[in-house]
C-alpha cells in the first residue's frame, strides 16, 4: 500500500539554499574543503523535488 502525505518542502528548500551557501562560500575560502558540503546539498535538493 502507497501512503501518500501532504508534506510542505519549504523546510528543505531553506536547507537546500543554506547548505548551497556554504558550498559556494567553501570554494571561495577554502576550496579543498568544499566537497564536505555537497552531500547536504543533493541530499537537500533531491528531498526538495520528492525524488527520494
Amino acid at each position: 500500500m502507497e501512503t501518500t502525505t501532504n508534506k510542505s518542502t519549504t523546510m528543505d528548500w531553506m536547507l537546500f539554499g543554506v547548505s548551497t551557501i556554504i558550498c559556494i562560500l567553501l570554494l571561495i575560502y577554502a576550496s579543498e574543503w568544499f566537497w564536505l558540503a555537497l552531500p547536504f546539498v543533493l541530499t537537500y535538493l533531491v528531498k526538495a523535488v520528492r525524488a527520494i
